[in-house]
């Protein structure tokens, strides 16, 4: 299917005229404009991997390193830095998961921070059975979650069960009925898949884990900002998420860490630092951990680095995340629709799941020449990104992509897959 046939020119005016509608009577619409780069020609499809910035984040960070850290310096500490991790740690909660006040901070990496809640949580599962020696985790999970599960169970001598799965799909709550049991200490899970965007049950599979005596950890790295969590609605043990994606918090921007109130005293810190020490300043010669979410931090916390994300959670709140789901949904359907009319006459499969309730906030197409694909329309200023087995993901972050963008995006995405075939 090309323009110049007659046919195809008419379904390409219907779907731009359909475009056209669905930007008009889009209410987030107008969002779109605060976004560094909206207004150029550029396609963004990969605002889960990482999200565009908003124009007050560059106006906020300007300031910060003339007033606050230029003009302040070292009083900056004593003035508000210290608290910053906690502050917005609970704007996250507020705004994209879910959780009530204390029980969510802003410390490092998403890895570590993941390796720091699932020593812990193994550990206090094998404190109090030692035949829970268990770590529940499916083999598409994101590489850094099957690594960290490999590393701890051979550093805490404990056993992997595997869960396999669906490249296109995800965990089932029949999947993990049959791996989790008495000897299950805690379950590691992504809410969203990065590979296929598959929305897992996460109250059922949640139920499913307590429900065997075990723990579990969500990771929420593709799912904050973009899909409703309800973290102490659920009831959730643990999660990790990172905020450099639907959070628009910038490059290596550090990630957040929820354990519910109810576990945190209970949880020993497996990496014990200055900053999660019940008295910071006190130097003691021996470590004690803090009460409540500060044991979780380690070292000094990266302020600069978590400055941005603070206008999208404020934006996330002001027009509230179920809006952004709703948008979230109306972009990914049309992006299916679009994909199945010009894409797949060319032998191009939505590797992702049709059904809105089991699809989070990106669209995976399948073909065996995606990875020149997705090279040749880096070139064009068209920006996807790939993954094995043959995957184009198509990343639409809600708040900063039209319907406009995403079809314009799809035809480049049409040509590439002729360019490549």
């Amino acid at each position: 299917m090309t323009t110049t046939d007659p046919a195809a020119a008419s379904v390409v005016a219907r779907l731009e005229s359909e475009a056209a509608d669905l930007d008009a009577a889009d209410p987030l619409h107008a969002r779109r404009d605060l976004f560094v780069g909206a207004e150029s020609s550029l396609v963004y499809f990969d605002g889960n991997s990482l999200g565009r910035p908003l124009r007050a984040s560059v106006d906020r960070l300007a300031a910060f390193a003339r007033e606050e850290w230029g003009g302040r310096l070292i009083r900056g500490w004593d003035e508000s830095w210290m608290q910053l991790p906690f502050e917005i740690g609970d704007a996250v909660g507020r705004a994209a998961i879910g959780a009530a006040a204390g029980q969510t901070v802003i410390g490092d990496s998403t890895t570590v921070l993941l390796y720091k809640l699932l020593r812990a949580a193994f550990d206090a599962a094998v404190a109090a059975d030692p035949a829970r020696v268990e770590i529940v985790v499916d083999r598409d999970n994101f590489p850094t979650d099957r690594y960290l599960v490999e590393g701890i169970a051979a550093e805490r001598g404990g056993r992997i069960r595997w869960i396999d799965v669906d490249l296109a799909g995800g965990v089932s709550a029949e999947a993990l009925r049959a791996a989790v049991g008495p000897e299950t200490a805690v379950v590691l899970l992504s809410h969203v898949a990065y590979r296929s965007g598959y929305l897992a049950d996460a109250p059922a599979l949640t139920r499913i884990a307590h429900d065997a005596g075990a723990l579990i950890l969500w990771d929420l790295c593709h799912s904050a900002g973009s899909v409703p969590v309800e973290a102490d609605a659920w009831g959730f043990d643990l999660a990790v998420g990172c905020t450099y994606k639907y959070l628009n918090g910038g490059p290596g921007s550090p990630a957040f860490a929820y354990v519910a109130t109810r576990l945190q005293d209970r949880l020993a810190p497996p990496i014990q630092g200055w900053m999660g020490a019940a008295d910071v300043f006190a130097m003691g010669p021996v470590y004690r951990p803090a009460a409540g979410m500060r044991r979780f931090l380690s070292g000094t916390p990266p302020i600069v680095g978590m400055l941005a994300m603070q206008d999208t959670l404020a934006l996330i709140e002001e027009v509230g995340v179920t809006a952004v789901r709703e948008k979230s949904i109306a972009l990914t359907d049309f992006a299916v629709r679009v994909a199945d009319e010009l894409l797949g006459p060319l032998g191009v499969e939505v590797a992702s799941p049709r059904d809105t309730a089991e699809r989070g906030g990106h669209v995976t197409l399948s073909h065996p020449s995606m990875r020149a694909v997705t090279a040749r329309l880096w070139t064009q200023d068209v920006i996807p990104d790939y993954r094995d087995p043959g995957g184009l993901r198509i990343g639409l972050s809600p708040l900063s992509t039209s319907f406009a963008e995403t079809l314009a995006g799809l035809r480049a995405v049409e040509a590439a897959v002729r360019a490549e075939s």
